[in-house]
């Protein structure tokens, strides 16, 4: 089972249920004021999207949800999350990951193809990857610029928490990092959108084929769920 939280404004929730069903697997919404996941779940995602509008800051109040308490309870038992451009800021915001997302540098909303680099494979995600692969994701977000202090950094590194990093600088993030994991490895999150990068019924633009560079996306998803 796939649990995607929603909140009022997600809007990357029905994408990503789409390529769990399509991969065979059961997948089912969880709304802002339930208080519990379902039994049978496997992986809980924060889905993307402007969750309440981005008030006050984007993920604040959806960080202070009843479901958001039901996932802190789902994590202490090992259960697995993934959190999606504003599913990372969501779970920086509810303490569950270190650090906060601020405004892009250049203060603009940024949609685009980025090239990405994996940085850790010891973790859930990116096990069926090699250290330095090149990967493309697309990315839209207008805060998506990570920041952590310079012991927090140092700790991240330490113990392999970095994930993914942009290959050039695209909003400001400190070392340009793109995806992170908690310590015990199965809280994760990234500012791109992998449910972007699938190729069944899409064609990415600037391969204009559906390459295996294509699927990438897919790929990520579906290795962190088995």
């Amino acid at each position: 089972m796939v649990a995607i939280l929603i909140f009022p404004g997600t809007n990357c929730h029905e994408d990503l249920a789409y390529i769990y069903q399509y991969l065979g697997y059961e997948t089912c919404f969880i709304w802002h004021t339930q208080e519990s996941l379902p039994s049978e779940t496997r992986l809980a995602v924060l889905a993307g999207g402007f969750s309440y509008g981005d008030y006050l800051r984007c993920g604040a109040i959806a960080a202070a949800s009843t479901s958001i308490k039901a996932l802190k309870k789902y994590s202490e038992h090992g259960g697995r999350i993934l959190g999606i451009c504003n599913g990372f800021q969501i779970l920086c915001e509810a303490n569950m990951l270190p650090g906060v997302l601020m405004r892009n540098t250049t203060l603009k909303f940024i949609a685009k193809n980025a090239m990405l680099e994996v940085v850790n494979t010891n973790n859930a995600m990116l096990r069926n990857h090699t250290k330095g692969q090149q990967i493309r994701i697309p990315i839209a977000h207008a805060e998506g610029n990570y920041q952590v202090d310079s012991n927090t950094l140092e700790s991240l590194y330490a113990n392999e928490q970095v994930l993914l990093s942009y290959s050039n600088d695209i909003n400001g993030s400190i070392d340009r990092i793109a995806g992170i994991c908690n310590k015990d490895k199965n809280i994760y999150a990234m500012m791109p959108h992998p449910e972007r990068a699938v190729n069944f019924k899409s064609i990415n633009v600037d391969t204009n084929d559906n390459s295996a560079e294509n699927i990438v996306g897919i790929e990520l998803l579906k290795t962190l769920y088995n």
